[in-house]
């Protein structure tokens, strides 16, 4: 039964989307993209989440209503911080928002958080933090063979 009442938020979020979009009104043109199903999808496991007590679906929820509302704003203003310790604050705020309904994860939430903000405001960063701008660098540039690597793995992994 629980399944049913997360798939029914998922396919109203759907629904909303495209009967938005059919209605075509000019106030809310700008959401006509994927991360509106992004953002969306994240409310419906919020909702689901917080209906139902399954607190374990804020997580997953968060994380897409974040990353919908990152790229609708990369996207649409040009004030928007496009910086990879963006990715790393959105887990981080998943993190802490779960833990104020689940015990556990604070201190990652806490972590990725700071990080990140450091990341972001620190005028002169130090010369030690340099590396994760490296590794930021390289993981931009093979994520598919990161994906390619994992895939095999797990195809491989003994169960």
């Amino acid at each position: 039964m629980k399944g049913n009442k997360l798939f029914a938020y998922i396919l109203i979020g759907i629904g909303v989307y495209f009967l938005l979009q059919e209605l075509r009104l000019p106030i809310i043109t700008d959401f006509y993209s994927w991360p509106t199903l992004l953002i969306l999808l994240g409310l419906a496991f919020l909702f689901y989440a917080y209906s139902s007590k399954e607190y374990k679906q804020i997580f997953p929820g968060f994380i897409l209503l974040g990353l919908g509302i990152h790229f609708h704003g990369l996207n649409h203003y040009s004030f928007w911080i496009d910086h990879w310790a963006m990715y790393p604050l959105i887990v981080g705020i998943a993190f802490l928002l779960r833990n104020t309904k689940i015990k556990g994860g604070l201190l990652p939430g806490l972590i990725l958080v700071g990080i990140s903000l450091f990341a972001i405001f620190a005028n002169q960063k130090p010369g030690w933090f340099q590396w994760g701008n490296r590794i930021i660098y390289w993981i931009e540039q093979f994520w598919p063979a990161l994906l390619i690597g994992l895939g095999i793995y797990l195809l491989v992994k003994r169960k």
